[in-house]
């Protein structure tokens, strides 16, 4: 019984880790967003997908709304988006997006990662071409049809049109459009009436690289490091 008690007690605690982490990384987001386009989500898109984001991580509305207001007084930081590239463990290339307010600190961070998780920072442009940026739009399946929905969004620049799991495991419908195209696609949903669960900007591998299990393990152990760093927002990588 006390085992069970622990291992309920441990899971317990790294789901609010993670839902800590995953509140930072909007309210982040959030800040940069209000600075950018301002406090009204009607007219500044950006807001309007972050608070998207809020709602399917069950981010509480008040701390939304804290996190606006944040955003507007004096002592708030001033973020800076930096993207990192690397190769860690057995060639697998990674991407790391951070948002900071001091890069020097991140950058040492981060290299000490790599260097710990036998892997190594490189150069912009090191990796990144191995990548697709791309807008990335979860929808709920109840009442849409995948097919009618390709058709219709085939002129608003949706790529690629399948099956994911949302947060919550349930089945969603994923939509792709290239990063470019990611306001028009939004704008596209919004004029169907449909509410993403998500939409969020991913860096999607073009090749992918296959190592063993054990290989596999190492190179998530690095992953995990960097992505619970405070400065760090999301790390993608093309391990398959």
């Amino acid at each position: 019984m006390g085992r069970i008690f622990e291992v309920r007690k441990a899971t317990m605690f790294a789901r609010w880790d993670r839902m800590a982490k995953q509140f930072t990384r909007i309210g982040k987001e959030i800040a940069i967003a209000v600075k950018t386009g301002g406090t009204d989500p009607g007219t500044n898109p950006a807001l309007r997908r972050c608070m998207q984001n809020a709602k399917s991580v069950n981010m509480p509305k008040d701390r939304v709304e804290a996190a606006i207001k944040r955003a507007l007084g004096k002592e708030m930081e001033n973020y800076e988006e930096i993207l990192y590239e690397g190769y860690g463990p057995h060639g697998v290339a990674i991407l790391v997006e951070t948002a900071t307010d001091n890069h020097v600190r991140t950058v040492a961070n981060v290299k000490s990662y790599f260097n710990k998780g036998n892997g190594t920072l490189g150069n912009s442009g090191s990796v990144s071409f191995q990548f697709k940026k791309m807008g990335v739009f979860k929808l709920k399946t109840e009442g849409l049809s995948a097919e009618n929905m390709e058709l219709e969004l085939i002129d608003h620049g949706l790529e690629e049109m399948g099956e994911g799991t949302g947060e919550n495991g349930e089945e969603v419908i994923v939509i792709r459009v290239a990063f470019s195209d990611f306001g028009k696609m939004q704008k596209a949903l919004e004029d169907k009436g449909i509410t993403p669960i998500s939409a969020e900007v991913e860096w999607i591998p073009s090749n992918t690289v296959e190592v063993s299990e054990e290989q596999a393990q190492e190179l998530l152990k690095l992953v995990d490091r960097l992505e619970q760093d405070d400065d760090v927002q999301k790390v993608f990588h093309n391990l398959k």
